[in-house]
């Protein structure tokens, strides 16, 4: 017992030094919105990760500081421009993604000429005394005339027109 209690007290003090491994990590891996490290938000370019810091790598071998600093002077010029255009590509992705899940819910009705069809009771026509009995549609109704934003030209079997014209999501498709 006495063994293991010497050897977690010497583990117990290994962890302060994997810190500086750790938040290198942390400011290596993407973490925004952005999809892009807090290094290259901050900086503009790309951090190298630990592992390169100690071998040999091309990146290190062809390190020149004058290139490596006009290189980051010029590219600090285009980091607000990549992040104005990257927030310009989620905000799109979005807004297709609300109106596809928006259009889900809605029922295109398209109506031709001579179909027969409901008409919405409004709250001024519903008669009061049938309380929450009262008919929801009222009809049928023959379409006359189409228009090409959505309204029609109705009238009773009748013949009388009625004297407005009616949306399609105020009508609906009589079967008989």
């Amino acid at each position: 017992m006495g063994e293991l209690r010497k050897k977690l007290e010497q583990l117990k003090g290994l962890w302060a030094e994997e810190i500086p491994d750790i938040l290198w990590g942390y400011h290596y891996t993407p973490q925004s919105a952005m999809n892009g490290t807090p290094y290259r938000l901050t900086y503009g370019i790309d951090s190298m990760i630990s592992v390169e810091l100690g071998e040999t790598s091309w990146r290190r071998a062809n390190f020149d500081n004058q290139s490596n600093n006009d290189n980051l002077k010029a590219e600090l010029d285009l980091v607000q421009e990549v992040c104005v255009m990257k927030a310009r590509v989620r905000m799109e992705v979005v807004r297709n993604r609300v109106a596809r899940r928006y259009n889900t819910k809605v029922w295109q009705r398209s109506f031709q000429r001579g179909d027969l069809v409901w008409r919405k009771f409004g709250d001024a026509r519903r008669n009061k005394q049938d309380g929450k009995l009262a008919p929801n549609w009222d009809g049928p109704f023959r379409i006359v005339q189409t228009y090409n934003n959505g309204a029609y030209k109705i009238e009773e079997l009748g013949g009388k027109l009625l004297p407005r014209t009616w949306n399609a999501t105020h009508l609906k498709m009589y079967y008989s």
